[in-house]
């Protein structure tokens, strides 16, 4: 998906010659029910066009990755910028924009496709036809602002959110160290939540006091905590500081607090929730020669068994397997199209 930049028709360096294009089309548009299912972020006009695929099978879908909806070029960091998001993001007064190192635009824009893709073919199986589905990284970002609350809330106040660093804006959550220098994030959202952190950390008198003062309930109204945090915070850095990690972690379960540790991706490759012992894992010796654990479907279904985690291919692993099986094609008609280096194996031959 970060490929996604409308960019010229070529194939690795090379112009696509015109029997890769022919054969890029029958593919794109190949037979059966399984069939004319086609994602590209290829240009709107040009070879794999919607026109010239649906001349071919006029129930094609075809789901278009784009940059900007207007056609220019955009990836998921240019988007991301002219969102404004990285100058929301970052410690409190730094004035350098701040880039999320998780290409959110992308993530969102798979799965929408994915999502987009099946309800196309939903609708093709009861007999709707095909489409064409334009999903731009800049319409998926304004959108999903738009859907957060960032667009009304900057057009109401005129300003867009200031940065805070981490706190959870508009409820109660935040990292705090405790007395051994361990930062854990603690999260209070619910009443629940709320009440149980107070009474773990001991701290729901002072609360109380706070509240009679500010004349609020923060037990019902998660807002009001936000607004307060400033008065708040240092209630909960003391608590925290008073006690190491090993004793506050505990106490936290057995009183059912949300909180998480903040942990390197080594330590986390060592959690047994995330990767240790995570049945979603299988080590698998890759085309690298490396072997390490690979994830399979993220999602788990109790009624059925894990299939087991297969190494991604290699390019052109497939070649001959797909021309053969989708586009019927013979060894002979396959071997020609080799020859004349139009397709290539896992070799480059």
């Amino acid at each position: 998906m970060g490929g996604a930049q409308q960019g010229q028709e070529v194939g690795g360096d090379r112009p696509v010659e015109p029997a890769g294009r022919e054969l890029a089309q029958r593919l794109a548009a190949a037979p059966g029910e399984d069939g004319g299912l086609f994602v590209t972020n290829f240009p709107v006009d040009g070879f794999l066009s919607y026109e010239k695929l649906s001349a071919i099978r006029p129930d094609l879908i075809c789901v278009r990755v784009m940059g900007w909806a207007d056609g220019s070029q955009g990836m998921d960091y240019t988007i991301n910028s002219a969102l404004g998001l990285p100058l929301m993001t970052g410690p409190v007064g730094d004035e350098r924009p701040v880039n999320h190192v998780l290409a959110a635009w992308d993530l969102l824009t798979g799965a929408y496709c994915a999502f987009t893709l099946v309800s196309a073919l939903l609708a093709r199986m009861r007999g709707q036809g095909g489409r064409e589905i334009r999903a731009p990284l800049s319409d998926i970002g304004a959108a999903t602002m738009a859907n957060l609350g960032f667009t009304a809330e900057t057009l109401l106040s005129g300003h867009q959110r200031p940065r805070m660093g981490n706190d959870i804006f508009g409820a109660f959550g935040r990292d705090f160290t405790t007395k051994d220098g361990v930062k854990l994030m603690l999260l209070a959202i619910t009443p629940k939540q709320w009440s149980k952190a107070l009474e773990t950390l001991g701290i729901a008198a002072e609360v109380a006091a706070l509240e009679a003062e500010l004349g609020v309930s923060f037990a019902i109204d998660e807002g009001r905590r936000f607004t307060h945090r400033a008065r708040l915070y240092p209630l909960f850095e003391r608590a925290f500081a008073a006690r190491t990690a090993a004793e506050l972690t505990p106490a936290f379960d057995a009183g059912g607090v949300t909180w998480g540790a903040y942990q390197t991706l080594e330590a986390a490759l060592e959690d047994p929730r995330l990767f240790k012992a995570n049945p979603l894992f299988q080590d698998v010796r890759h085309p690298s020669g490396l072997t390490y654990p690979a994830p399979g479907a993220m999602a788990t279904i109790p009624q059925d068994l894990r299939g087991d985690v297969v190494a991604a291919p290699v390019l052109g692993q497939h070649t001959d397997e797909v021309l053969a099986e989708v586009l019927k094609m013979s060894g002979g008609e396959i071997a020609k199209l080799h020859d004349a280096k139009v397709v290539a194996g896992p070799d480059g031959r």
